[in-house]
């Protein structure tokens, strides 16, 4: 990728669009963090050049990866931003991950650039310089760290690289819950074509409408809160108010300034415990968002009750971005809870059976996608992205779910959840429903274990709300009164918390391992 002068209209980078959209002001607040700090748009547009400088300076070959596994922090993204700007491939890595998936990490994506936390430092650097990565600096969320100490001695001016839209922006390692992790390879093309649809299907306002405010609470190794999230705001040239973890009661403060949330169903449940939350504690706010996990009617309803919002849920992935979205203008028609609504414009969506062809309305089965967005396959996994395509160029996602007569998509669960119990389909999300609307019920994952007889049979695991104590054969019992008995889990366990990742997504692989050994 060869550097250019200033944007223009043939330079599909990402960073350019983003660039673009800053204010004519650019003296004003861009970000503002939870413990009072603030970055004006100059400021951002200041440091991404400095590290694209530093970045640059290191010769590297085009489309090199720049791996991230780091502490939540302006400067995190910052990098990311000056990855974009300097023409290189953003590789963001869970702060999780300990040495052995590490290892793996970064021996499959070869960065050339890993950049981790001051504590890490030795052994990241020992991994990453086996693996032939040439350059390993370390960030922390104090604003310290080599990284940063490098780029202080670069210049604040920098040529956006000049980029194609098909040009690889940044790789998403998926969770590798079935198998070895694969890493989505998503282009400029693929973060700004979603970007620039959700922020008219979800009514951003400019600065000349009176602006948007974003509350940022989310991890930002992740597609929500690394892509939705900051090219939301960017794009539209507004305002973040900026937690490098989230908190309840300073998340509730903070929503008394600002229009737009995003979060995953955790947050939306633990914000509900807080007795501040009130119609008055969010008064400025036009919308919540949520995804990355199921959002249980439960907490769809409580929250319409006690703020007068009615949550937006919508439905992507790693390989995809967004791909369905409730409606966000009334005319468009309404949010219903437990769906993620309609296709958004440009996506192409459709339900089918095992054999390919496409269900009838309100039938399950098997949901296809094509559309800007989808991504341009897996790293290093040609047979892979060639298996997860059919011929007529839709990409499976591996979801289950059905399709209403309005075009509603309801997510049933993934196809590796399915659970096949003597000869018959049975769907985990659906058994949960029933159990999740029992009086004491907080949550529950029904998961599928081996068995001799049946194949596979299912294991309820259910949390009680406080205070109330649930007995596991009366479960099963209801269970068993309303819905065919193949359906009915043979076991039911009472527990205290459910395994859980860091985007609030329960870990099902977990569940089978544990409950499958007995």
């Amino acid at each position: 990728m060869s550097r250019s002068s200033p944007r223009t209209a043939s330079n599909a980078n990402l960073f350019a669009a983003l660039l673009e959209s800053f204010p004519a002001d650019r003296s004003s607040t861009a970000i503002e963090t939870d413990s009072g700090l603030c970055y004006a748009w100059q400021d951002l547009d200041d440091a991404t050049a400095m590290v694209a400088n530093l970045l640059e300076s290191l010769d590297l070959p085009p489309g090199s990866r720049v791996a991230s596994q780091v502490e939540k922090s302006v400067e995190a993204m910052i990098l990311y931003l000056a990855t974009l700007r300097a023409g290189l491939v953003y590789l963001p890595l869970n702060t999780a991950y300990q040495q052995a998936e590490m290892a793996y990490f970064i021996g499959d994506a070869k960065p050339a650039v890993v950049v981790c936390t001051g504590a890490n430092f030795g052994w990241i650097s020992k991994l990453a310089f086996v693996s032939g990565t040439r350059y390993v600096f370390s960030l922390n969320d104090d604003r310290t760290g080599t990284l940063l100490d490098r780029a202080a001695q670069c210049r604040r001016q920098h040529a956006v690289a000049q980029c194609a839209a098909n040009d690889l922006a940044a790789i998403i390692y998926t969770s590798g819950t079935t198998g070895r992790s694969k890493g989505a390879m998503l282009s400029h093309g693929n973060l700004l074509s979603n970007a620039q649809v959700l922020q008219k299907a979800w009514g951003w306002r400019t600065p000349e409408q009176g602006g948007d405010v974003l509350v940022h609470a989310l991890p930002i190794f992740h597609v929500h809160g690394l892509f939705v999230a900051i090219h939301g705001a960017l794009l539209n040239g507004s305002k973040m108010i900026w937690l490098n973890k989230f908190a309840p009661k300073t998340t509730l403060r903070l929503l008394e300034g600002a229009t737009v949330f995003m979060g995953v169903p955790t947050l939306y449940v633990r914000l509900l415990g807080e007795a501040g939350l009130s119609r008055d504690a969010v008064r400025s706010m036009r919308l919540f968002i949520s995804g990355s996990a199921p959002l249980l009617i439960e907490t769809f309803t409580d929250w319409q009750e006690r703020t007068g919002h009615t949550i937006l849920e919508r439905y992507g992935m790693s390989e995809t971005i967004m791909l369905t979205s409730n409606p966000y203008w009334a005319a468009d028609g309404e949010r219903i809870g437990g769906t993620v609504g309609p296709a958004l414009p440009g996506v192409q969506l459709r339900v089918v059976a095992d054999d390919g062809k496409a269900v009838p309305v309100g039938e399950i089965g098997g949901i296809q996608v094509k559309g800007p967005g989808v991504f341009q396959g897996y790293w290093n996994m040609p047979e892979k992205t060639a298996e997860e395509f059919t011929p007529d160029g839709f990409f499976k996602t591996g979801d289950v779910g059905r399709l209403d007569a309005r075009g509603y998509v309801t997510i049933v669960g993934r196809s590796k959840d399915l659970i096949i119990s003597g000869g018959y389909n049975v769907y985990p999300a659906e058994i949960e429903g029933y159990i999740n609307e029992m009086p004491g019920v907080a949550e529950s994952a029904v998961v599928g274990v081996p068995d001799a007889d049946f194949g596979e049979v299912g294991v309820a695991v259910v949390i009680a709300k406080p205070g109330v104590s649930l007995a596991p054969d009366a479960i099963v019992a209801a269970l068993k009164a309303r819905i065919a008995n193949f359906k009915v889990p043979k076991r039911c366990e009472v527990v205290a918390e459910l395994p859980r990742n860091a985007m609030g997504k329960v870990q099902k692989n977990l569940l089978r391992a544990q409950y499958a050994a007995g």
